[in-house]
């Protein structure tokens, strides 16, 4: 269901398995309640990863940490790295996407042409195999279905997901690959946190190709990513 990242004084770092439900329902416990019960204490889910999304998720250890984390978040100092596959050619390589997002059907989400309220998402992406591509994304907002909506948009949703595509895999190829933030208080002082996890479950992110592309974006904060407009 999850391995434990990292153990700190007042957050642990997980990574969730893909089509592991974040929240508990039908009678099984989601990732957060099953995690309380392991480590035997309360915790405090301070964002959220879809159920087939695998990857890094930070849960606070008391109400205090996960109102700074909240802040952190609403203030956009948390950077977050994401890594997807997809099929087929994108109407652009690299660079933004950004627009309003509104429900469709089925519990999907569509990207608009406004932008009062955008999703706004930063990527780069590279040829990893006949027809395949991987690509390295930046979020800048918090929506829902956000990146599965932008690589959607432009013409190449994730490979296996089944709400956005029609491409069958052993698994929905969204992965939460990196964390960065600063974390502390005046007293303790401040801290700079920095997370990686590679991917470890799908077929297709097994492949000696991945494994090259991702010595390159080993850390993907110090990347010189495209700038608006590109």
């Amino acid at each position: 269901m999850y391995r434990i990242i990292a153990d700190e004084a007042d957050f642990i770092i997980i990574s969730k398995s893909a089509n592991v439900h974040f929240h508990s329902q039908d009678g099984a416990a989601g990732v957060v309640a099953q995690a309380e019960q392991d480590f035997g204490i309360k915790l405090f889910a301070v964002h959220r990863l879809d159920t087939p999304t695998s990857g890094l998720l930070i849960l606070a250890k008391s109400a205090v940490a996960a109102r700074q984390f909240t802040e952190l978040f609403t203030a956009h100092k948390v950077q977050k790295y994401y890594l997807a596959l997809a099929t087929g050619k994108p109407k652009k390589k690299q660079g933004w996407v950004i627009g309003d997002m509104a429900k469709s059907r089925r519990s999907m989400f569509k990207l608009l042409r406004t932008k009062d309220n955008p999703a706004i998402t930063q990527f780069f992406s590279l040829s990893v195999g006949e027809g395949l591509r991987l690509y390295l994304l930046k979020p800048h907002s918090g929506k829902t279905h956000q990146l599965r909506v932008a690589l959607a948009s432009l013409g190449v949703p994730i490979l296996g997901d089944a709400l956005y595509g029609d491409a069958a895999a052993d698994r929905c190829y969204l992965h939460a690959y990196c964390l960065h933030f600063r974390y502390g208080d005046a007293i303790t002082g401040w801290r700079d946190y920095a997370y990686r996890d590679l991917p470890t479950q799908g077929e297709h992110f097994a492949t000696d190709s991945i494994t090259e592309a991702l010595v390159a974006w080993y850390k993907p904060d110090t990347l010189a990513w495209p700038a608006k407009g590109d």
